[in-house]
């Protein structure tokens, strides 16, 4: 199998450069604020006549609830018309809770006011406690905004807790020894025509284990497809599995340096693959410290693999098992800012007893606030495939095909999305309505 390289893959090299070009805006951007900030120590008594307007910039948040609750300021539907741009991310901590970090931007005349700071939510926590306490830190970030405000006299700041509730104890004792468990069974889907049956099934378990020097997992998965079709008093039934085990240990090692052997085994009719393991050690280096991931990262992987494989037929290679060598390489990065976020990468791998049977995989997100109320969003993903040892021998026919049950042989997979949004009308967004 030949294949060229597309003009099209220069839309990483694009997505890339823009990241890296936006990195370094950022880090001038820092050192002008830091400039402004030292310069504007004589406007700290400065307050505004009017209430502030608040843009709120979270994917994972109840913006009607906050809304609700927070009824002390204006909220509008663009950064562009905000005194306080609130900007939000999430992440899961290794115990299944969420750390929220708030970054509050001032604008206008609140510019000399930038700050950040985090929000632990245990995984044990509701939908509405997680609600209730994000609000209650949202209060707090507001809290030095409006004290510049016609109406700061009307807050007061009360404290609910005791020494104990924050002095660190010295006995901390954790029988867990920080391993969460998670087990998983019921995602059944059940379809039914009258003359087509479908059932779908998902179960498994999970094990992890997150510290400041390890990171752990292993995850035994099921997942189970029946299809039936009746056609002119003929039946046609298509059963696959996909089950495996997927586990990992990676070791921090520094700030950007980080290592990990990893392990995977899994099985799927569809593929060909009867038995398939693969065990791999890798090394990933960070050009930003680990700590900044939510905000930026760029990092490149390098694993070399094993892989012991055994299929359900003869493959077009004449194989029926066989043990493999090979390597992969990995670099991405991400930046997620006020202004949107870029998400982009490329993985390439071969099998060392055939240099052509390689894989390479370009990546790009994109989300850009372009101008006030208009985004643009981009999605790519563009695969060069000429490592599918696993293809059977015998010929397809067509009732295997249209049911999924046998790989496909290519070259090349492209998917792609673009997506423009455009919102005007009135500035504010305080009203909530929950009606139908």
């Amino acid at each position: 199998m030949n294949f060229s390289f597309p003009s099209s893959s220069h839309i990483f090299t694009a997505g890339l450069f823009l990241l890296i070009f936006s990195a370094s805006l950022e880090a001038s951007s820092l050192n002008h604020e830091k400039n402004s900030l030292a310069s504007s120590s004589a406007r700290d008594n400065y307050k505004i006549e009017t209430i502030p307007a608040i843009f709120i910039d979270c994917q994972r948040c109840d913006y009607n609830y906050i809304r609700e609750e927070i009824s002390f300021i204006d909220y509008v539907r663009d950064q562009q018309q905000a005194d306080i741009h609130l900007f939000i991310t999430v992440q899961f901590t290794g115990d299944g809770g969420r750390e929220y970090e708030l970054t509050f931007i001032g604008r206008r005349s609140f510019t000399d006011m930038n700050y950040s700071f985090t929000q632990l939510i245990g995984r044990n926590m509701t939908q509405s406690e997680i609600r209730d306490i994000l609000n209650d830190a949202i209060r707090i970030g507001l809290a030095p905004f409006m004290m510049r405000t016609p109406i700061s006299n009307l807050f007061t700041l009360n404290f609910h807790g005791t020494p104990d509730d924050y002095v660190p104890s010295n006995d901390t004792h954790d029988p867990w020894n920080n391993w969460v468990f998670q087990i998983y069974f019921g995602q059944v889907q059940l379809e039914l025509e009258s003359n087509k049956r479908e059932l779908e099934g998902r179960w498994g378990f999970n094990a992890n284990r997150v510290t400041s020097d390890w990171k752990l997992q292993f995850r035994p998965y099921f997942n189970y497809d029946y299809t039936e079709i009746n056609q002119d008093d003929e039946t046609i039934s298509s059963l696959r599995h996909r089950n495996g085990i997927d586990s990992y240990a990676i070791k921090s090692l520094t700030d950007h340096w980080s290592a990990g052997f990893f392990t995977y085994y899994n099985t799927r009719i569809d593929n060909n693959l009867k038995h398939r393991l693969w065990v791999s050690p890798g090394i990933e280096y960070s050009i930003f410290p680990y700590r900044e991931a939510t905000r930026r990262s760029i990092n490149f992987r390098y694993q070399i693999g094993y892989t012991h494989v055994n299929y359900y037929d003869m493959t077009i290679f004449e194989k029926e098992q066989e043990d493999l060598l090979s390597q992969r390489l990995e670099a991405r990065a991400s930046y997620q800012q006020p202004w949107g976020s870029i998400y982009a990468g490329v993985i390439g791998s071969h099998y060392f007893h055939d240099f052509n049977l390689r894989r390479i995989d370009f990546y790009t997100r994109l989300s850009v606030r372009l101008t006030e109320g208009l985004e643009l969003s981009l999605q790519n993903d563009f695969e060069i495939i000429q490592d599918q040892l696993s293809l059977r021998a015998k010929d397809l026919n067509l009732e295997d095909i249209l049911l999924a049950q046998q790989e496909l042989a290519t070259d090349f997979s492209f998917r792609a999305m673009i997506a423009i949004s455009y919102t005007f009308g009135s500035d504010f967004a305080n009203v909530v309505n929950t009606r139908f």
